[in-house]
Order: C-alpha cells, then structure tokens, then sequence
C-alpha cells in the first residue's frame, strides 16, 4: 500500500483517538478527493446527543458542503473502522467509490459496538421485527411520488 493511503488512514485514526479524548466514541473518518483530504471527521454522538452523527456521516456531511454536491464520486474514504449498516448505507448513497478501514465489526463487537442485530432484523419480514412497522394512508403518501415521477425538472439522486 502506497504511503499516501497509510497517511490518510493514519488521520482517520487519529480523528478517532481525538474522539476518545474529548468523550465521544472511538471512530474516525477522513474524506479524499484527488489525493486531497476534503474532510475529516469523529464520532460525535454522545456530545450532540445525535445518533447519527457517526464519524463517517459527519465525514460525508462535511464533504458534501465543502464541495456543494450531494454526489461524492470520486472520492475515497478511510475509516477507522468497518461501517456500521446505516454508515454503509450512506457511503452508497453519496456514492462514493472506495473504503478503506482499520477495524473490523468484530473489533467493534468485541468492545460493545455490535451491528449484527441490525443486519439480522433487515433479513426478518416488517411483521417479525423489533421495531414494529405500520402503514398508514398510503394512497395519500403516494401523492407526493407521483408528483415527482411527473415532475421534468427534478434532480434524481
């Protein structure tokens, strides 16, 4: 592996290190574009009490503003760790094209972060999940999709 990449993962862990220190969780993550860090994040959920504020989604929210795109091809992201499923979905979805981790999700087991609950209910049918799904006024949500099907100036994403 080049040099380049290990100092890029070197950073993703110290965000994550960083993290530790000043009362978040141990993850960190960092946003390359063209061989340039475009951003860097950690893992702030216990001090914006947001449970979404994973180290990689913060990475995404702060490259998608710096580079006023919601599409982040073209970039690569290193992170301390494997992702978590809802981090991996929003890697897709910002489509960026390649990760690049230190930890497992075993590590991250290993130390209290298990995931495996997570991928265990999506395989479950909605009726058999933890979470209970219940679907109200469908033909009236639907409105708003057949709006934007028709709609010839949308932007897709």
């Amino acid at each position: 592996m080049c040099k380049e990449k290990k100092e890029f993962m070197h950073e993703a862990v110290n965000q994550s290190l960083l993290s530790v220190k000043n009362g978040g969780g141990p993850f960190g993550a960092v946003i390359v574009k063209n061989g340039e860090i475009i951003a860097k994040a950690a893992n702030s959920v216990t001090q914006t009490n947001d449970p979404t504020a994973h180290a990689e989604v913060n990475a995404i929210r702060l490259a998608s503003s710096k580079l006023n795109s919601f599409d982040l091809s073209g970039c690569e992201i290193y992170t301390s760790c494997e992702p978590c499923p809802m981090c991996l979905g929003a890697i897709y979805w910002a489509r960026i094209d390649k990760i690049y981790y230190g930890n497992t999700k075993n590590d991250a087991k290993n130390i209290g972060f298990d995931d495996s609950f997570i991928y265990d209910e999506m395989e479950l049918p909605l009726e058999n999940r933890k979470v209970k799904f219940v679907q109200l006024e469908h033909k009236k949500a639907q409105k708003a999709f057949k709006i934007w099907q028709l709609k010839e100036d949308k932007t897709g994403y």
